[in-house]
């Protein structure tokens, strides 16, 4: 075997031949693309093992700065701004720094560029957001180091980080009703069929003033009365029913109904028909 190896190394020189060999990495990179309402959120980092030895106090020192992974530095990116503990963080991307201990942990973002390598010190001015969270301990092993975003919603999520068996949690919110408020604003300049649509539901679905969802809604309908759609009725009725108008929701139902039995399509006439009774419609 080894005369073989050698063998082919010798014709891959003479040939002109790179001979490159691709082997597993100890700490393997991992990049984690993450929809937060409507932002984009990016992680970066390197995941190590367990591998039989003891993390937290021990290869990862409690009281004392980690790179919160291997390799280099871990790195977090938000499209949009967001909150951290009541700190803003300004649309980019940032360092993630921590400093574990057995109770609880420091989480720092921090924002010196490409730097490399863990800073001995932390340098304030760099120091775009830091909080402190308490460390859980789970009653299992996670062998490889893992940073996972969870409990998402429109307006937030909870960034995770989780090794043997400690799971640290870090809530974070984003400006997503902001976004999307100036986005319908900016759109209905000139909306589109689709704009009314989706801008109405956006405003049902987040408590919004369900009156400009109403007056939203029914120009969709309006719009595409030629063409009716069984799921543009249905979101009329609801529209209409938190509004309180009962008497059209209840139409506006009975008509969703009609063309969802027709499409053969299940789901909706169940939807109609159940609300249909809630309203006193059958």
């Amino acid at each position: 075997m080894k005369k073989l190896l050698l063998l082919f190394m010798s014709c891959a020189t003479f040939y002109g031949v790179n001979a490159q060999i691709a082997t597993p990495q100890p700490s393997p990179f991992s990049k984690l693309e993450q929809k937060v309402g409507v932002t984009d959120v990016t992680i970066e980092y390197s995941r190590p093992g367990v591998k039989d030895r003891t993390i937290f106090g021990d290869l990862v020192p409690y009281g004392k700065i980690w790179r919160t992974g291997a390799n280099a530095r871990t790195k977090i990116t938000f499209s949009t701004d967001a909150v951290i503990d009541g700190q803003t963080l300004k649309a980019g991307s940032y360092s993630i720094f921590t400093i574990p201990n057995a109770d609880a942990w420091d989480v720092i973002f921090y924002n010196d560029g490409e730097t490399s390598g863990t800073p001995k010190d932390l340098d304030g001015k760099y120091v775009a957001a830091k909080t402190s969270v308490e460390a859980h301990e789970i009653p299992f092993n996670v062998e490889s180091f893992t940073i996972d975003i969870n409990n998402l919603s429109s307006t937030g999520a909870r960034l995770e980080f989780i090794w043997e068996k400690t799971w640290v949690g870090l809530d974070f919110t984003v400006p997503t009703d902001a976004q999307v408020t100036a986005s319908i604003d900016g759109a209905m300049n000139g909306p589109s069929l689709e704009v009314y649509y989706a801008s109405a539901t956006y405003y049902l679905e987040n408590d919004k003033d369900i009156n400009k969802a109403k007056v939203w809604i029914d120009k969709a309908i309006e719009m595409t009365k030629d063409n009716p759609r069984f799921w543009y009725l249905r979101k009329q009725a609801l529209i209409h029913a938190k509004a309180g108008s009962t008497k059209t929701a209840i139409a506006a139902a009975k008509a969703s109904l009609d063309l969802a039995k027709k499409a053969d399509n299940a789901a909706y006439v169940k939807m109609n028909t159940e609300s249909l009774k809630a309203w006193g419609g059958m």
